[in-house]
């Protein structure tokens, strides 16, 4: 499940029954996060920002393994290229914790819908992953899977529609 770019990281894919376009209306829009993610239950975009794109603000409502604790991630855009690729920071403007993202890739009449995150390879965040990675990077992959899988529900519904 761990991705080829990162030890710090996983990935999980999902073959969704929709075009890339519906896809990436989805997994673009952080203000839906919340009908999807078992931890991010809302999402606003920030200092100005109104949608998705390089550089743009958002922050992310988080209860910690669905049980708390409860606070607010800061996250910036820093990969948006329609229908194939949307990724962001989390962290604050000097400090980068991890990244996450989606990659999208047609296939079979719909698309392949990767969800992935990365730890920054920081001294502090390889002890944390040596320490805590295996528990978190299973809660982390399940997460996704669940996220995914909400996502493929609602595309499907509204491509049927």
């Amino acid at each position: 499940m761990r991705g080829p770019f990162s030890p710090l990281g996983a990935e999980v894919t999902v073959w969704m029954d929709a075009p890339p376009a519906k896809v990436w209306d989805l997994v673009s829009d952080v203000t839906r996060i919340g009908e999807f993610s078992p931890e991010t239950f809302e999402a606003k975009w920030t200092r100005g920002s109104t949608g998705p794109e390089v550089g743009a603000f958002f922050a992310g409502h988080v209860k910690r393994n669905g049980v708390g604790p409860t606070y607010w991630s800061p996250c910036q855009v820093t990969a948006c290229e329609a229908e194939e690729v949307f990724e962001f920071s989390v962290g604050t403007d000097a400090v980068t914790v991890n990244n996450w993202g989606y990659r999208l890739a047609p296939r079979d009449g719909g698309t392949d819908v990767t969800e992935y995150f990365r730890l920054q390879p920081t001294l502090p965040m390889r002890l944390y992953w040596l320490v805590l990675g295996p528990l978190r990077s299973r809660t982390n992959v399940g997460g996704m899977r669940t996220t995914l899988e909400r996502m493929k529900a609602v595309v499907e519904t509204e491509v049927e529609a």
